[in-house]
């Protein structure tokens, strides 16, 4: 990425790259379906390319978060202070670090969900990347919510935001639960290391929507102050 594009963001904005970065980290975890859909049908050619397009993005949000620590003025005169917007930027960054361990484990592996659990685990997946897309939206309401002040309709759009964010997230906790639980019933016909990974991948795909919600958790923060 350019540092002169970097500095043309900064100089509008000490926001814009926050959010530039979210959507880096949605561009991680929007790829995992046609991942995960890649190796169920046990094209592997094809995961290997998602999974590098996976990295590839997330290695330009690590870039950009980078650019962010280093460039971001200690002494701007805002309601929003560095240290908060360096905690945000370190929740998002875990999202896209998190769907690229996930894409790398399977990989590595060869690791495939079985079949039966197909179906529920790709739901928990794409609802999964909804909380990442619905933090993601409500971090792009960031330039509005400075411009008003923090204050009024746009609060309570942010705030209707993070309250659904935090409903994605129980969906999750409750297929999750599902997942596991099917698991479980045929666990005893599968290879036992096989199985120690998917509970793992399972895991890790929940930790996305919880991150999510941590990004949310840091915005209701910042309205708050």
């Amino acid at each position: 990425m350019a540092g002169n594009s970097i500095l043309g963001v900064f100089a509008k904005s000490p926001i814009k790259p926050l959010e530039q970065h979210m959507r880096l980290v949605t561009k991680c975890c929007n790829q995992l379906t046609p991942f995960f859909i890649a190796c169920f049908e046990n094209n592997w050619d094809e995961a290997t390319k998602i999974r590098a397009s996976i990295s590839k993005a997330e290695q330009e949000a690590d870039a950009l978060k980078r650019k962010l620590r280093l460039e971001l003025p200690g002494g701007l005169f805002m309601p929003v202070n560095r240290a908060d917007l360096l905690e945000l930027l370190r929740q998002q960054d875990k999202i896209a670090n998190r769907t690229k361990d996930i894409a790398g484990r399977i990989l590595g592996r060869k690791l495939v969900i079985p079949s039966s659990l197909q179906e529920n685990f790709t739901a928990y997946v794409d609802r999964n990347i909804d909380a990442a897309v619905k933090a993601a939206d409500a971090i792009n309401e960031l330039d509005d919510l400075l411009e008003t002040g923090f204050r009024g309709r746009e609060v309570q759009l942010v705030e209707k935001m993070i309250n659904q964010l935090d409903i994605i997230e129980d969906d999750t906790d409750s297929m999750q639960i599902v997942l596991r639980r099917d698991l479980l019933a045929i666990e005893k016909d599968l290879n036992p290391v096989d199985v120690m990974f998917i509970y793992q991948i399972i895991e890790w795909v929940g930790d996305l929507a919880d991150l999510a919600e941590r990004v949310g958790a840091r915005l209701e923060i910042l309205l708050a102050r």
